[in-house]
C-alpha cells in the first residue's frame, strides 16, 4: 500500500490532518467510520490493512438493513494515524470541510476471526483482488457481517456496502445516530469549535483605486462646476 496519493493531494502546512506513516495495531483490524460535511455530505468507510486504511466514500452511509446496497467509492489509502482525526479541513484545500469520528471498532476476516491478524490480512487482500471482501465488524453502531463488493463493467473503484443477514441486522436507520463516538459532538459542534464552516470561503476581492487620468478627469469636472457656481 502506498500513501503517496494521499499526501500529493495534501498541503500539510495548511490542513490539520496527519501527515502519517504506515503501522498498525498489534491485536486486532481497526475500522472507523468519518462523516465528512464536504463539498457533499458522505461517509468514509476505512478498513486497516497492510498499516494503513483502505478507503471508501459512501455517499449515503452505511445501512444496518440487508435489502440496502450502498454505493461505496473506492478512495486513496490513508494513513493508520487517520482513524481518530475529527475536527475541520480549511477551506481551499482538497476535501475541505468538518469530519466526524461517526464509528469506530474492530473488524474480522468473516469465516477466519480465530486465525492470526496477519493470515486474516493475506485472506482480506486475496478477496480485494477478486472484488468480494467478507467482514465482521464490532462497532459502537455498525456490528455484524458485511459484504463489500466490486460492481463489475464499473470501473476500478465502484464497490457496494451490503449488510449481511444475522443478528445485528435491522431496518431501522442507523445514520440518524449522528453523534461522535470520540466527543459526542455533532457535525455542526465540530465547525463552530473550529470557528465557523471551514467550506465558506473568504472574498479576496479588493477594492480596485481608480486610474490617476480618471481622477484628473474629475477633479477638472469638478473645478468646472464650481466656476460656474460663483458667475
Amino acid at each position: 500500500m502506498s500513501l503517496t496519493l494521499y499526501k500529493k493531494k495534501r498541503s500539510f502546512n495548511e490542513t490539520p490532518e496527519p501527515k502519517g506513516k504506515k503501522k498498525s495495531s498489534a491485536r486486532s483490524l481497526k475500522f472507523v467510520v468519518q462523516k465528512h460535511d464536504a463539498t457533499q455530505l458522505h461517509y468514509d468507510f476505512r478498513l486497516e490493512m497492510e498499516g494503513a486504511l483502505k478507503s471508501w466514500a459512501i455517499p449515503k452511509g452505511p445501512s444496518l438493513n440487508p435489502q440496502d446496497k450502498r454505493l461505496a467509492m473506492m478512495v486513496e489509502d490513508h494513513p493508520f494515524d487517520y482513524r481518530t482525526f475529527e475536527g475541520t479541513i480549511p477551506a481551499g484545500n482538497y476535501g475541505a470541510g468538518t469530519v466526524m469520528v461517526w464509528d469506530e471498532g474492530t473488524y474480522t476476516a468473516m469465516g477466519f476471526e480465530e486465525e492470526p491478524i496477519k493470515k486474516q490480512e493475506k485472506i482480506l487482500l486475496e478477496e480485494m483482488k477478486k472484488g468480494d471482501v467478507k467482514i465482521v465488524l464490532d462497532g459502537e453502531k455498525l456490528k455484524g457481517a458485511f459484504a463489500l463488493v466490486k460492481i463489475k463493467g464499473r470501473g476500478e473503484n465502484t464497490w457496494l456496502l451490503i449488510k449481511k443477514q444475522d443478528a445485528a441486522a435491522t431496518d431501522k436507520d442507523v445514520t440518524k445516530k449522528d453523534k461522535s463516538v470520540k466527543t459526542n459532538r455533532t457535525l455542526n459542534q465540530i465547525a463552530q469549535d473550529a470557528g465557523g464552516n471551514p467550506k465558506e470561503k473568504k472574498s479576496l476581492t479588493k477594492k480596485t483605486p481608480k486610474p490617476p487620468e480618471l481622477l484628473n478627469n474629475r477633479s477638472k469636472k469638478n473645478t468646472r462646476v464650481k466656476k460656474k457656481s460663483t458667475t
